[in-house]
């Protein structure tokens, strides 16, 4: 009985505080065959040098069209790119990018979008990578075509309708992960300026250390300490310019166990829609 309170404590724990979806180089180094580990850089610095044993998945991939806004890549294409790259939901997935940790944390959003559940961000970058002199290759590994089915989990993925409701809703929280600048209606992605309403201003570079010329992810006391004013019974939509740096905010959240969701066309859909309301704070 003793063994059932204990574990019925942990379980609570890790629901109130989070789980650490993070991976350490160290950590990653001493078990790097037991994780199909992912690369988003583009494939021509992917073949200069990686990760040994890595596979390519340019963050280009996540896109349906990155220069009309961020939407995420459509369920078809997806289910045939990780089908190709030998990937299924099932697999225990590592992610890193060059170290500034936003297309790694989008593709991670873009991982639980679809379905799959094991998957962790390297917390540096390859050229933390490199410095630490780990094993680099630059040969690609031969990959088996998966039989992965796309399926969608929409608690992940926000749109400008559900984003509409939250901005209306004092149960439901709105982050805008952009720079102050853009928060306050001084510079734009889009053709309106400001930000969505009732959105709060945590931008997505709150969320690193950058010392030492590493970029690390904060400590989880850290991040706790970030959002200590937003209630875990809340709903979270993130947003940014076409969901990219606010995925950042995103993993942070997720670690910290809050239902959060990634808004992906961001300001790039919703500053240039003329029937959506805004605020504009430029006198700030």
């Amino acid at each position: 009985r003793i063994l059932y309170i204990v574990i019925a404590l942990l379980l609570n724990f890790n629901i109130l505080n989070g789980q650490t979806l993070r991976i350490e180089p160290q950590d990653l180094v001493k078990n790097i065959y037991q994780y199909k580990i992912l690369d988003t850089r583009d494939s021509e610095k992917f073949n200069k040098g990686h990760i040994k044993n890595a596979i390519n998945f340019p963050i280009s991939l996540s896109y349906e069209n990155a220069k009309l806004n961020g939407k995420i890549t459509q369920p078809i294409k997806m289910q045939k790119i990780m089908q190709n790259l030998g990937l299924n939901s099932d697999n225990k997935i590592i992610i890193y990018d060059d170290g500034s940790f936003f297309d790694a944390a989008r593709l991670f959003w873009a991982f639980e979008v679809y379905g799959f559940k094991k998957v962790k961000l390297l917390n540096s970058g390859f050229k933390q990578w490199e410095k630490l002199n780990f094993p680099i290759s630059t040969v690609s590994i031969q990959t088996n075509k998966s039989n992965y089915i796309a399926s969608i989990n929409f608690k992940r993925l926000a749109t400008k309708f559900t984003t509409q409701i939250a901005s209306r809703n004092p149960n439901q929280v709105i982050i805008d992960a952009r720079g102050t600048n853009a928060y306050l209606g001084k510079e734009s992605s889009a053709k309106r300026f400001g930000h969505i309403p009732n959105a709060l201003d945590i931008a997505a570079k709150h969320n690193i250390n950058y010392k030492n010329n590493e970029h690390k992810l904060k400590s989880m006391k850290e991040l706790k300490k970030l959002y200590k004013d937003i209630k875990k019974n809340q709903k979270i939509i993130i947003y940014c310019a076409i969901g990219r740096i606010s995925s950042t905010n995103y993993f942070a959240l997720r670690e910290l166990g809050y239902d959060v969701s990634n808004y992906d066309a961001s300001w790039k859909e919703w500053g240039n829609d003329n029937s959506l309301p805004i605020v504009k704070r430029e006198s700030n």
